[in-house]
């Protein structure tokens, strides 16, 4: 059954067309990789399902509503996470403190329940030892992890990850990743933009490939990284 559906989406800023009716299903459960060379759409796809970014044309549904003109704050109560490419934490607040603003914020969740939901979830991203740490003097992996944290906080049906394991090493990398088969496990939906394709290959079960606004692949990843077209365009490898 599928939690998201997205009906020939398209957004155009003047003549330059960024969205190019787009159109697939996120099945409840699934973890949905989105691949293609910069300038591709993928941030702008995000913005569109997030509610950043109004649609010109076109449809989008979650479980089975028509959410296309929600905006952006409703989308999140409404079940939405989302961790974003450059973390921008509260740097002056605590690690703990920040997921309580996000719990508090972007859930319907009572303030009692806000405060074990976070607590719970900083075990669950490996920062329970930097609770108490002002966000502002963490390393780059344990500012994604925060960002993750974050997105989590607010209790989604449905979490988009932004390049969020960009940057790290091949070890945080791998530290992370399965962090986020974890999450995936617990039956949370996700759809994941990720240049780092071994760490995406690792865990989504999906790939959908985008190119100019359009998407030009999707289905099985085996399948779509050795597909001809895909390897042209986003691979820049002439078959």
């Amino acid at each position: 059954m599928a939690i998201l559906s997205l009906h020939n989406v398209s957004k155009s800023f003047g003549a330059l067309k960024v969205a190019q009716e787009i159109s697939f299903d996120l099945e409840k459960g699934e973890a949905l990789g989105v691949i293609g060379p910069n300038g591709a759409g993928k941030s702008t796809l995000f913005n569109l399902i997030a509610g950043n970014l109004a649609v010109d044309s076109g449809r989008i549904e979650f479980e089975g509503g028509d959410i296309t003109r929600m905006p952006v704050e409703k989308r999140c109560l409404a079940g939405f996470g989302r961790s974003f490419q450059i973390p921008q934490p509260f740097e002056k607040l605590t690690v703990f403190e920040n997921l309580v603003v996000a719990g508090a914020f972007g859930s319907h969740a009572p303030e009692a329940q806000v405060t074990e939901t976070c607590a719970r979830i900083l075990v669950e991203t490996e920062l329970i030892e930097r609770a108490n740490t002002p966000a502002g003097s963490l390393t780059l992996l344990q500012r994604k992890r925060l960002e993750l944290a974050r997105g989590l906080a607010t209790g989604p049906k449905i979490l988009l990850l932004d390049e969020i394991a960009g940057g790290l090493t091949e070890a945080e990398c791998q530290s992370l990743v399965e962090t986020i088969r974890g999450i995936h496990a617990s039956g949370v939906s996700i759809i994941w933009i990720e240049h780092v394709l071994h760490a995406l290959n690792s865990v989504v079960e999906r790939l959908l490939v985008l190119d100019f606004g359009r998407v030009i692949g999707l289905g099985d990843p085996a399948e779509i990284m050795t597909s001809k077209e895909v390897r042209e365009i986003y691979l820049g490898i002439e078959i």
